[in-house]
């Protein structure tokens, strides 16, 4: 029996990876995923099916938003049936973001979905674009058992596969620009690409289920020594705030005084929610651990333990968009939905 050849979506945002550098003025423009493609001469070695979509134009990754996330798991979601895994190419600026919102939209995948870009653009002598590209790919085609070798979401830097939604850009220079503090690497790729199939979640046997609705009614305040209590109302007066990711210090401690502690206790009476990250890139939020963090569970502030702020704003956004009641998004927050948190 003749073996069926794995089919791979190559879907083109946009970012560095697709940018072209004017060999005269320097500057860099955007290329088409065809002349991107045209780099990669390689690509045709793979004896398998490999096809593109473009969104025209294509998005700098700081222009990336959540109307885009719901437009990316659409597409997905109507090709899902057509391919074995999908590639997203896109800017590294806010792939993290990406990762983590497509992971919530993209209900019981049981596919790859693998995010991955460049440093370099893909015409530069030395971009790191074409072995990205390539390697992800062959991750999204990979299969034991009939069965994807790695269905989840996944953002592929330099040799590296990392879960998504654990997933944080950490260099703006380097190739290895991504890094997962709190979660092994779900591969590595060296000679041979090595799977840690301990840590790579199961591939579901339930229908893919993509949602499309996300709320952005939210906010981030990172504390700083001096944090003025006046800034904290004003942002806790924003006229629609549903809920405010919390950066603070070490495993989520915070000033004590009165003066700061009020505008929380105010936000939390308010049916604000808030959710309590450290602003360390390892480790995790333990409130109750020191007093700089029992005065914050008092209050009613979730703790996120080690969730990403990537990944928290990509969960808040979801669980709002979603219409939980507040109650239920508190409990949620501090579930594991798609291996974002330890717990």
């Amino acid at each position: 029996m003749k073996k069926e050849k794995a089919k791979v979506l190559l879907i083109y945002t946009g970012g560095t990876v697709g940018m072209v550098q004017d060999e005269k003025t320097g500057v860099l423009k955007p290329f088409s995923l065809d002349s991107i493609i045209n780099y990669i001469p390689e690509l045709s070695r793979f004896g398998f099916r490999i096809d593109g979509y473009s969104f025209n134009p294509p998005i700098d990754s700081s222009n990336m938003k959540p109307e885009i996330w719901i437009q990316l798991a659409d597409i997905i979601g109507k090709n899902y049936n057509n391919y074995d895994g999908f590639v997203v190419l896109h800017g590294s600026d806010t792939m993290a973001y990406t990762a983590s919102a497509l992971s919530f939209l993209l209900e019981n995948l049981g596919k790859p979905v693998i995010l991955t870009g460049s440093q370099l653009p893909v015409n530069v002598l030395r971009s790191d674009a074409q072995e990205n590209i390539i390697v992800s790919i062959e991750i999204a085609a990979a299969k034991q058992n009939a069965k994807a070798k790695v269905p989840e979401v996944c953002v592929y830097f330099e040799n590296h596969l990392y879960r998504g939604n654990r997933t944080y850009k950490h260099n703006a220079e380097n190739f290895d620009a991504f890094n997962s503090s709190n979660y092994p690497e779900l591969a590595t790729a060296g000679v041979h690409i090595k799977y840690n199939n301990g840590v790579i979640a199961k591939s579901s046997a339930k229908k893919l289920v993509v949602h499309q609705s996300l709320d952005t009614n939210i906010a981030i305040v990172k504390l700083f020594p001096g944090t003025n209590p006046a800034l904290l109302e004003s942002i806790f007066n924003t006229k629609g705030l549903k809920a405010v990711v919390l950066e603070t210090y070490g495993t989520g401690n915070a000033p004590t005084d009165k003066a700061f502690l009020k505008p929380l206790e105010k936000a939390a009476k308010k049916g604000i929610i808030l959710l309590n990250v450290t602003q360390c890139r390892a480790g995790a939020v333990q409130q109750g651990r020191y007093e700089t963090s029992a005065e914050l569970k008092s209050i009613g502030i979730i703790s996120g333990a080690d969730m990403t702020t990537e990944t928290a704003v990509a969960k808040l956004m979801f669980l709002l968009g979603e219409n939980y009641p507040v109650a239920s998004i508190k409990k949620l927050l501090q579930q594991s939905l798609r291996g974002e948190l330890t717990v």
